[in-house]
């Protein structure tokens, strides 16, 4: 009877792991925090404060995600300076400089509105160690660019393990971006369950204000509803972990960040570690 009841349990658990849904292709979202889209598509403009190293870097990785779901994204010239890329409402701001040997490689940190809408993003990109090894190939530079741009539209990670099989996303962090090293996948682009994701989170209309939309500008405050109020918006974290706010989550090469501003503000830092 006994071991009846242990056989019956073991196919159970079995039948669960077989017919369970594919985790993969569920939820990578971060807090359901997205860019307002009034219209069909959602428009947005990414601005490049980068030099000619990751010029075409950047440009790969915004060519990469334009289209995708409802994505409809415009490159053009920043004028920010690129040590401190300071936000600009509306838009991202992706910038590269040498910002020390404080831990990371890149960080994305995107502005929350009340409720849960991004108001304004930025990339940064650490020339301190991208240009030193095992750092400073093109597939690194690729890897870490789309992902932190891809946390830019609400996304999280895929999977979180460095050492695992590529599940061929830049969502997926890795130990060999262009699978070269293991003949596997290469995480250097985007795949369809980021599509997929990118369909979940903007499947509904928004009604207007919460950022989003065209470029927008720098330190504009906000009376229409759902934009952030000068402070929030003028508030720029440095490079020193100790300005982002409380760690939410690590797991020693990868961590989250948030800055509470006050009356439903948040500033949300998504953090590779070197």
């Amino acid at each position: 009877m006994k071991s009846t009841r242990v056989l019956a349990a073991a196919l159970a658990l079995v039948l669960a792991f077989v017919f369970a849904p594919d985790r993969v292709t569920a939820h990578h979202s971060w807090g359901k925090y997205h860019w307002s889209r009034t219209g069909t598509t959602l428009n947005l403009t990414v601005a490049k404060n980068v030099d000619s190293t990751w010029g075409s870097i950047v440009d790969a990785a915004i060519d990469d995600w334009h289209g995708r779901s409802v994505l409809q994204l415009t490159q053009t010239n920043g004028s920010a300076n690129p040590l401190s890329c300071p936000a600009t409402l509306g838009r991202i701001e992706v910038c590269n400089a040498e910002y020390g040997t404080n831990g990371w490689l890149g960080i994305a940190q995107i502005w929350i509105s009340s409720g849960s809408h991004i108001a304004q993003a930025i990339t940064k990109l650490n020339d301190s160690y991208f240009d030193t090894p095992p750092y400073n190939t093109t597939a690194w530079r690729r890897f870490v660019a789309c992902q932190e741009v891809g946390h830019d539209f609400g996304l999280d990670h895929q999977d979180e393990r460095f050492n695992n099989v590529n599940l061929g996303s830049c969502m997926d962090y890795t130990n060999d971006p262009d699978g070269s090293l293991n003949g596997q996948l290469s995480n250097v682009m985007p795949n369809a369950h980021d599509t997929e994701q990118l369909n979940s989170i903007y499947s509904h209309l928004d009604g207007g204000g919460g950022g989003g939309g065209g470029g927008g500008g720098r330190g504009r405050a906000g009376g229409a509803s759902g934009l952030l109020p000068r402070p929030a918006i003028e508030h720029m974290p440095d490079n020193d972990p100790g300005s982002w706010g409380r760690l939410i989550s690590t797991n020693g090469r990868l961590a989250r960040y948030v800055r509470d501003l006050g009356n439903g503000n948040l500033i949300f830092t998504f953090v590779i570690l070197a």
